[in-house]
């Protein structure tokens, strides 16, 4: 009897650190970091969509919300994330710079092989600045599917980019310590001289 105890206190004790430790992994998250982020009206911005913490990916699709007043979109090139783990079929979706939206960016592998885990870019897409403001950047019809073609949940939240007429302050601060650095240098020159 206290072996069968025994047993039942240790099968708990797996049952609930297996639920912690479930609880503690993270869940796979995109995202989309903007270079440079403040932006200068003009100047391109470059978006990379990124996948981290996500297991056995096969195949995966969204569309991307944009302020078509501030920023329109360019090009479209696929990661290198999903190519690690073979051939692949890239599609930088249809863009609608009128209403703000690249709808269907997809990417898939070909072939019966097992999907890619860990971190890396899915995609890279490119935009001009077209105006001062700020622009929140969304996902929606997401979709990650893993090499059994089953959906993967995942966290997708929106990022924004600021597309500004001047540099920031801290573009002041390295300029004027470009110009400094330039006077000491026109002096060591003058008195070596």
């Amino acid at each position: 009897m206290a072996d069968r105890q025994a047993w039942k206190t240790r099968l708990c004790t797996a049952l609930l650190l297996g639920v912690a430790s479930a609880s503690a992994m993270a869940a796979p998250t995109m995202s989309v970091v903007a270079t440079p982020n403040p932006v200068l009206i003009g100047s391109p911005l470059m978006l990379d969509v990124l996948i981290s913490d996500i297991a056995d990916l096969y195949a995966y699709q969204f569309t991307l919300s944009f302020n078509p007043a501030v920023l329109q979109f360019a090009t479209a090139t696929e990661g290198a994330f999903l190519t690690t783990g073979g051939s692949t079929l890239f599609d930088g979706g249809t863009a609608n710079n009128t209403t703000g939206t690249i709808s269907f960016v997809f990417d898939t592998l070909i072939g019966a092989v097992p999907g890619v885990s860990g971190s890396g870019l899915l995609a890279k897409l490119n935009f001009t600045t077209a105006a001062v403001g700020v622009s929140t950047l969304t996902f929606s019809d997401v979709v990650f599917l893993d090499s059994s073609l089953n959906d993967i949940a995942l966290l997708a939240p929106s990022a924004t980019v600021q597309v500004s007429a001047v540099p920031e302050p801290a573009n002041y601060a390295l300029f004027g310590l470009g110009l400094a650095g330039l006077a000491v240098a026109a002096q060591r020159r003058a008195k070596a001289a």
